[in-house]
């Protein structure tokens, strides 16, 4: 699992790149959590997102909360679709900001 984080304008672009699991998901929730601070936009480009588990979400919903709670923008963006059908079956897909793709994340 791979974290990779850019600033685009004027928002973070967070990319995963792996399985988001029980080993990885606390650096996930810490890196994204950490970016809660700055209250910029965030977009979690989840292109290459290959598995995502109920913690894995958990840091999502947890990075999610605290952007509404700092009135800032939290998109996921280009989900793939392993993590869209575990999105949906949690009923999430209508809960977070989503965007087709990166670039439509930095502009919603």
């Amino acid at each position: 699992m791979k974290i990779e984080s850019r600033e685009r304008d004027g928002a973070v672009v967070v990319a995963l790149v792996g399985e988001v699991d029980l080993q990885h998901s606390p650096s996930v929730r810490k890196h994204l959590m950490e970016l809660m601070f700055d209250r910029r936009p965030v977009v979690v480009d989840m292109t290459a997102v290959e598995y995502i588990d109920s913690s894995g979400i958990a840091s999502l919903v947890e990075a999610y909360q605290a952007a509404r709670k700092n009135g800032t923008r939290f998109v996921l963006a280009a989900v793939s679709q392993p993590a869209m059908r575990v999105l949906q079956l949690a009923r999430l897909d209508k809960v977070f900001a989503l965007a087709d793709t990166v670039e439509a994340g930095l502009s919603a």
